[in-house]
């Protein structure tokens, strides 16, 4: 009798698997095109992409459209809670913090901005713009807004300190908490999509939230858009 022989799309799933395993490819990661796996198993793009199909519905990989197949990345706990702080929570879980400056400038505060500091009409305030990366892989974009009349020289230390923690404590801020928060999803747009590495149009989660100090004064007006496959956000006191 002959034996039963395995499905080609099955074998150059098992074979794409055990790169995975060994850390040829790594979550986030993208794997090699349907051309380049065609060529490099002798087969055509329909039978890779029955090998890849099967990978996703296994949750071994995902495809964002436009963009290419990736290696999953297990969802990283993010706690939203009285004291939100970026590096402690990324460090609980398991993982390296990393930011990135996009923009640092000072202006005029738009109406939303004043109603959310409790500022007058017309006054300045300094905005942060960045990228937030667990393990050299970005999870968010962020805007933080302060007021500048407090805070006078607060980019200047952002850009040295790359924590906003360090730069509020050299103004004698020494401890600060959340207000309120508001979650909200939305379709990433063609600027957020680039900076995360997904497609335009994918899920991502908006957070919005005011941090005051120790006597209730509002110090910053905070919105983070989270990759939505690559956080879980938790609730915590």
């Amino acid at each position: 009798m002959t034996a039963k022989r395995t499905p080609i799309w099955q074998s150059i799933a098992v074979a794409l698997t055990e790169d995975i395993a060994e850390g040829r490819y790594g979550p986030g990661d993208k794997l090699p095109t349907e051309a380049e796996l065609s060529a490099r198993f002798g087969v055509n793009r329909h039978t890779v992409r029955h090998a890849l199909k099967s990978m996703s519905d296994n949750g071994l990989v995902h495809a964002r459209r436009g963009a290419g197949v990736f290696v999953a990345q297990v969802p990283t706990d993010y706690a939203i809670g009285k004291r939100v702080r970026y590096h402690r929570n990324l460090e609980q879980a398991g993982r390296l913090p990393g930011k990135e400056i996009l923009h640092l400038e000072t202006r005029l505060a738009d109406a939303t901005e004043a109603d959310a500091l409790g500022l007058p009409e017309g006054a300045q305030v300094h905005v942060y713009d960045g990228l937030s990366l667990a393990d050299g892989q970005p999870i968010a974009v962020f805007r933080s807004v302060f007021p500048a009349d407090r805070f006078p020289d607060l980019t200047a230390q952002l850009d040295r300190l790359r924590s906003v923690t360090a730069a509020l404590k050299e103004h004698g801020i020494a401890d600060y908490t959340r207000a309120k928060t508001r979650l909200a999803a939305r379709p990433a747009s063609a600027t957020q999509a680039l900076h995360l590495r997904i497609s335009e149009g994918d899920p991502i989660l908006r957070s919005v939230g005011v941090n005051v100090d120790t006597d209730q004064r509002p110090i910053e007006f905070g919105t983070t858009w989270f990759a939505g496959d690559r956080v879980t956000l938790t609730l915590s006191e």
